[in-house]
């Protein structure tokens, strides 16, 4: 069972975040970036099973800024239709300035090891990137970001290592914006990426539309393999 914890933002504001914790103390901390659907179980569940794998896990409440709390699916259409509102409504910069809020508060916990990495999906993964652009975190993996390929003009800030997951069939990265993200990140020396061939988006998300067993099971162990290579 996780606990909700408080954090202070950069502009004075306060945001939750739901944190699980190891066995083991000290340990590294992994802030889990969520979709569109905010602080739901498949978010819970992954802060929870990276606990488990000896991180101390973190997972913030980023919509809080719009409306606090949001926990949906994305079992119906009224769900889909919140989620998207939200998206629309979200600034990906304060976004990114309170996952740095996050790191330095999870870094400071006294059960924290000092490193700090994050892991991000669909908007999380855009996200994710934006960390290993613009934060201090030690290691970042992005699962099928939406939007990168707008952002490629920050790649070479990236001086920490950063892992991409990408659907080949991804509804919402269509093919021209993968090769320019392929094309433009494949020969940084920071940046791993991987493709699924006939997935689509949110094939690692439990219980969606396009989750795909095996394969979100690689792409897990390739992404605790990266955590464990990076934060220990």
């Amino acid at each position: 069972m996780g606990e909700t914890r408080s954090i202070r933002t950069s502009d004075g504001g306060t945001m939750n975040a739901y944190v699980a914790r190891p066995s083991r103390s000290p340990a590294p901390a992994v802030v889990v970036i969520q979709e569109i659907f905010g602080v739901n179980k498949v978010m819970r569940d992954i802060t929870d099973g990276l606990a488990g794998q000896g991180y101390l896990a973190i997972c913030p409440d980023l919509f809080w800024r719009i409306e606090p709390g949001v926990d949906i699916t994305d079992q119906s259409e009224a769900e889909w239709k919140k989620a998207f509102e939200l998206y629309n409504a979200f600034d990906v910069d304060k976004g990114v300035e309170d996952i740095a809020a996050t790191i330095a508060d999870i870094r400071g916990d006294s059960t924290c090891n000092g490193k700090v990495g994050a892991v991000g999906f669909c908007l999380g993964g855009l996200l994710a990137y934006l960390t290993a652009t613009r934060t201090d975190a030690d290691a970042s993996v992005a699962y099928y970001g939406v939007g990168i390929e707008n952002r490629l003009d920050e790649a070479p800030k990236i001086a920490r290592p950063l892992m991409l997951h990408i659907a080949e069939e991804d509804q919402f990265v269509p093919k021209p914006a993968q090769a320019q993200i392929v094309g433009a990140l494949k020969s940084h020396p920071q940046i791993t990426i991987h493709s699924y061939p006939d997935r689509d988006h949110a094939f690692a998300r439990m219980g969606g539309e396009h989750y795909h067993e095996a394969d979100a099971r690689t792409a897990g162990e390739r992404s605790l393999a990266f955590f464990k290579q990076h934060l220990g």
